[in-house]
Order: C-alpha cells, then sequence, then structure tokens
C-alpha cells in the first residue's frame, strides 16, 4: 500500500471549508457524514441536492430563485440546470466592495500594482456605461487580446454585467490562430494593449491588431491600454481609442447588473486548435459560477484572508478559474511575464513579499524550478503558503518530492485535471484528505467520473479512458456554429454514447485518488498495449542530463514503435551509456514495452501556448502529415526539427 507524502493536521482539518460544508449538509439533509468519500458517493447519486447545497452554501446571489436544480439527471447531454434563476455572473464577483486588496498585478517592467475591491467595482462601473453607450447589450460577444492586467479582469468583468459574452486570447497568439477563434464568434468590441513583455523583450501587438479588424468586420470599437507606453496616442487602427478616452465622462460607480437565465452564454472558450479549427465552446454563467465555487471555496478551501496566484495567460481556462476567487473575497496575484524573469526565483520572492497563501503552477514550472536546482524553502520565507497547485500535465512522484523537500513540508499539494471545456475540473485536491505521490487527491464533488476500458466498462486499478457518466452544471451549453449539435456530440458521446468522453488516459487508484497517464489520443500502442506518455516523461526528465523529453509512436512494419526525443542540458551529450541508462530505467520502473525503439536528440520540444506537449503534432510531422492550425503552438517553428529525420527512416 503506497504511504501518503502528506496528511493535514486535526486542526487543519476541523477549520477547513470542506468539513463545515460536512456540517452544513449533515444539518440540512440530516446525514450523518464523516469524510470525503461518503459526501462525494452522495455527491454523484443525488445531483440535485448536492449542487443545491453548493448554491445555498457558496452564497449564490440571485434575483430569482431556480425552481428546479437539473430537469433530467439521466439526459447526458442536455440537461438543463437551475431553471427559473436570473442572476449575473459579474454581480457574484463584485459583492464585495470594500477597501481589502481585490487585486495585486506585478509585471516584469511595472512596479506592483493594487486595486481594493472598492477600486475594482468603480472602474468595473465606468467601463460597463461605457460598453453600454457603444451598444453592447445581452448576447454580443466583446473579445480579449490582452495580456494578464487588471483591465483585462475589468473589461470581462464590465462585459457580462450587461449580459454580454467575453472570450479572450494571449496576445502570443499569432494573427492566424486569433483568427481563426475570433472570426468565428464575431465580437462586437475588441479590448486590446499594445503590447506585452517576456523574457525582458517587448513585443508588439498592435501591428497584428490592424490585421484583426481588417479581416473581422463585426468589431465596431478596438479599445486600447497603453501598457508598454503610457504616453501612448497614435493608434493608427480604424475605430479605435484608448481606454481612458473610451472611459472620459463615465464617472458614474452606479452599475445596474442585467439579471439573465442561468443558461445564458458567459464564455467562449477554445480547444487548442491542434489537430483541426478551434472548437467555440460555450459555457453558461450559473453552470461556470457554481462549479468555480465548489472548487475554490471546497476543494482549494479558499477564505478572504488568502492570497492566490496561478501563473497563467488569459488564453487559458486557469485566468477564468482565478478571477472567480473575487467572488470567495480572497485576493487575486495577476503576473504577466516569463516566470523565470529575471531569475528562476522571481515568483519566490513575489510569495514572499506578498504573503501568496495559494500558489498555482504547471507542472512543466515545477519540474524546471528542480532541474534548475531551486530551493524557494531554503532561500524564501514561505510560512503563508499552504498549498500549491499544479495541472496542465501530469505532476510525476519525484515532483511532488521536490516539492515537499524543496520548497514546503507542511502544505497541500494538489494535482488538478480537468479542461477548458468544462472550465473546471474532473480531479483534483481535497484539503481534509492525504496526499500520494503522482495521484491527484480525489474526483471532484458532482462529478460522476469513471475509467472505462475499451469494453466501455468501469474499472478501477487498471488504465482507461476518463468518462464522466452523469450531467454537471459546467457542461457546454453548445458549440458555436453548430446548430443540429452534431460536433458536440462527436466530440464527447460519440465513442461512449451517454459517457462524457474526456480524452485522459488514467487510473482510479485504491487510494482513492487518481492517476492521469496523458492524452488518450496520444497515447503509445506497441505490440497492442496501451501507454500513457507521461509515464515515460516521469522517468526519462529525473535524469540530470535531460531538460525535457516527448514520446510519440511511429508506424513501423505494420505496427508501431515508440521514439523519444529528448532535450538536453547544455554540455550532455547523448552517449550510448546515457542511452542504455536511459532503457534500464524505463525497463525496470515500467516494462519492456515502454522501452523506446528509437532515443534521438532533439533542441527543442513544441508547446502549445497553454504549456502543453504537443505528442500528436510531432507524429503528423514524422509521418509526413499536414500540422494544422500551428498557430497555437507556442514555437511552432521547432516542428522543422522534427522532419526527414534519418534515424526514423532505421
Amino acid at each position: 500500500m503506497k504511504e501518503p507524502i502528506w496528511r493535514p493536521s486535526p486542526e487543519r482539518v476541523r477549520n477547513s471549508n470542506m468539513t463545515l460544508f460536512i456540517d452544513f449538509v449533515n444539518g440540512r439533509r440530516g446525514t450523518a457524514f464523516t469524510g470525503y468519500d461518503e459526501l462525494y458517493r452522495w455527491s454523484i447519486n443525488d445531483l440535485s441536492s448536492f449542487w443545491a447545497d453548493i448554491w445555498e452554501f457558496c452564497g449564490v446571489i440571485a434575483s430569482r430563485p431556480f425552481h428546479e436544480v437539473i430537469d433530467n439527471p439521466a439526459k447526458m447531454p442536455g440537461a438543463r440546470w437551475f431553471t427559473g434563476a436570473r442572476l449575473n455572473f459579474a454581480e457574484n464577483l463584485l459583492r464585495y466592495r470594500d477597501e481589502q486588496t481585490a487585486i495585486i498585478f506585478k509585471g516584469e517592467k511595472r512596479e506592483t500594482v493594487r486595486l481594493s475591491y472598492g477600486e475594482l467595482f468603480t472602474r468595473t462601473a465606468r467601463l460597463a456605461r461605457a460598453l453600454k453607450g457603444a451598444g453592447v447589450g445581452a448576447g454580443d460577444r466583446v473579445a480579449g487580446f490582452m495580456p494578464n492586467l487588471p483591465e483585462t479582469v475589468i473589461a470581462m468583468l464590465a462585459s457580462v454585467s450587461l449580459g454580454a459574452v467575453w472570450t479572450s486570447c494571449s496576445p502570443d497568439f499569432g494573427i492566424r490562430g486569433v483568427l481563426d477563434r475570433f472570426r468565428q464568434i464575431e465580437p462586437k468590441i475588441l479590448f486590446t494593449a499594445d503590447g506585452y513583455c517576456y523574457g525582458g523583450r517587448e513585443f508588439d501587438s498592435l501591428e497584428r491588431v490592424r490585421g484583426i479588424v481588417a479581416a473581422i468586420p463585426a468589431i465596431e470599437r478596438v479599445v486600447v491600454v497603453p501598457y508598454l507606453n503610457e504616453n501612448l496616442r497614435k493608434l493608427n487602427i480604424p475605430r479605435a481609442l484608448r481606454l481612458d478616452e473610451f472611459v472620459a465622462g463615465e464617472e458614474s460607480a452606479s452599475l445596474d447588473f442585467v439579471q439573465l437565465p442561468a443558461g445564458h452564454p458567459l464564455y467562449v472558450m477554445y480547444s487548442s486548435g491542434t489537430t483541426g479549427p478551434p472548437k467555440c465552446m460555450v459555457q453558461g454563467a450559473a453552470g461556470v459560477l457554481v462549479n468555480h465555487l465548489k472548487e475554490l471555496i471546497l476543494h482549494t478551501d479558499l477564505k478572504r484572508d488568502d492570497t492566490i496566484l496561478y501563473i497563467t495567460t488569459c488564453g487559458w481556462m486557469m485566468w477564468n478559474w482565478l478571477v472567480s476567487s473575487l467572488a470567495v473575497g480572497a485576493t487575486i496575484l495577476l503576473y504577466e511575464g516569463n516566470p523565470f524573469h529575471p531569475e528562476p526565483g522571481a515568483l519566490w520572492q513575489l510569495a514572499q513579499d506578498e504573503g501568496i497563501t495559494v500558489f498555482g503552477a504547471s507542472a512543466r514550472y515545477i519540474g524546471t524550478l528542480e532541474k534548475l536546482g531551486e530551493r524557494p524553502g531554503s532561500d524564501y520565507d514561505l510560512s503563508r503558503l499552504r498549498a500549491v497547485l499544479s495541472t496542465g500535465s501530469p505532476l510525476p512522484e519525484d515532483g511532488f518530492r521536490y516539492v515537499y523537500r524543496e520548497i514546503k513540508a507542511d502544505l497541500q499539494l494538489a494535482s488538478i485535471s480537468g479542461g477548458t471545456d468544462l472550465n473546471g475540473c474532473f480531479a483534483l485536491g481535497n484539503p481534509i484528505g492525504p496526499v500520494y505521490p503522482g495521484e491527484l487527491q480525489c474526483r471532484g464533488l458532482g462529478m460522476k467520473v469513471e475509467v472505462y476500458n475499451g469494453a466501455g466498462e468501469p474499472v478501477t486499478g487498471e488504465q482507461g479512458e476518463l468518462v464522466c457518466t452523469a450531467p454537471f452544471p459546467s457542461m457546454p451549453l453548445h458549440f458555436w456554429n453548430d446548430p443540429d449539435g452534431s460536433r458536440y456530440l462527436k466530440a464527447y458521446f460519440e465513442k461512449f454514447p451517454g459517457a462524457w468522453r474526456h480524452g485522459d488516459w488514467c487510473e482510479v487508484t485504491g487510494t482513492g485518488g487518481m492517476i492521469i497517464y496523458g492524452r488518450s489520443d496520444a497515447t503509445l500502442n506497441p505490440g497492442g498495449v496501451r501507454i500513457g506518455t507521461a509515464e515515460i516523461y516521469c522517468l526519462t526528465e529525473a535524469f540530470d542530463e535531460i531538460t525535457d523529453s516527448l514520446a510519440v509512436g511511429q508506424r513501423w512494419e505494420g505496427g508501431e514503435r515508440v521514439i523519444l526525443f529528448v532535450r538536453l542540458a547544455g554540455g550532455a551529450k547523448l552517449t550510448d551509456e546515457l542511452r542504455e541508462r536511459l532503457c534500464s530505467a524505463i525497463r525496470e520502473s515500467a516494462s519492456p514495452r515502454h522501452v523506446p525503439a528509437k532515443i534521438i536528440q532533439i533542441a527543442e520540444i513544441p508547446y502549445t501556448i497553454n504549456m502543453k506537449k504537443v505528442e500528436l503534432a510531432v507524429r503528423n510531422v514524422i509521418h509526413g502529415e499536414p500540422v494544422k492550425n500551428r498557430d497555437a503552438l507556442a514555437n511552432p517553428e521547432v516542428l522543422e526539427l522534427y522532419r526527414y529525420l534519418p534515424e526514423l527512416e532505421e
């Protein structure tokens, strides 16, 4: 039996929001739950009661209550949630209007900026009135091509306060990547900055904005935030104004939140677009709100006195998730730039200076810290830090051990996994439960998550497809321009009708947790045995000589063989001795079938802009097949490194 690497203290369990919720449910329902497992089983077997209690416990603000939580719990997809309710998403995030700090902003080239909840409300109200004056109303789309700035949060809140639908891309997207997304949904207003900083360099955005405006006639107004140049005056963009010009004359601090049905569209989110045109997923206000509140308040144990950071861009759903922390009254810290600039410990210095309590990052960020030999716990005062969150890719067991050894011994390490599609998590943290190395602590409350084998049967302790077999509130309402719902059904329900197939290859463990092995469409299949790529990465990246790696399957002699690409540390060489050590480690710790047929040194590994490895794009390249939507990649040029490699012909 695997031993936990951390357990919460009795005091921490007693004071957690999860324990408060268990007591709330017991008092309301006459139950006698004493721990998470009982609560979880109830939450998936009585969806209506569970989500009604989440609504009440988390204090959802609505001008009209729902008359039915879910119209048909057996309908998957198509169930309707919280029918009869009328509410506004922005009103729930702006419930606090006092002097407590709402937002701390830190950019590479900017002094720290602070906004109180009162200031956030006032600035949102002014912008909302300006947007209303520009003709923005319920159902209109407002887009952000923005860095991770306070103005981005304000633009979203102002837009959705009017019932508009918010959508965003980070400014490091190429123009084609932006057009592939925004051209589909035809925004009325476009927010942008003049540029952004990364790694000490400045990058202009306005040239791409000119191309975006020329290609999307629906854009009636462009609102520009001067970020690189505060004295910016000349825009040379049709129908463009600086933000201060756009809100000029709007001095009133009143804000009338438009009350809308629970299923009114809130966000349009996008798939990665690495295998075809990005899917435009339309997500509803109440569904996203209650799911975020559940995850933040219960699974993250977020409270008003917390300061939460997530390293993200505005093109990743973790930005939307982070911003919902405002509904809890916590302080959100927005960081814009390279998290390793000007030095690897930059964000841990920020954690010390600002008293961060919840630190969220990608698994790759944590792995890079370890490779660099960083010791944040020794170098900085992290006494207020109580949780580290990791997502984006599976965090291997060594990553868990690094966090507890070199960051802090007493904290909750929550590896979380879900997706843009649901704007949330299927598996995540449990503040009253133990942490096991390499495992996500639990399946999320109200999420009936199972692992299916190839026959569509639920299994435990075996690898298979992650599915969700009951409706959940944050399921997309529909895809944009998918009138008959066929694309929606094909995306999630084609393989297992009646069950959401998410595309992750994973396992439910005997502890009740989960292990994610990678994307199921990128699983390797040598000799007919399916292997998750994360099983190989957790072994290869433990080698000091290897800074990154990527595994793909290559069609070969009527079957498939495993190809492993490795990026080496400066000065390291891919010798026969290193190859043998690597193969031995994989053979002994995984299985002989995991051992790659070829190990090839490569200068760089391709990633999406959201910092996920793109095995499928590399697999296409080595087979001479086209790669669609290269603009979804952070470094698309590196794909050429994989083309016509002589080693792949041997």
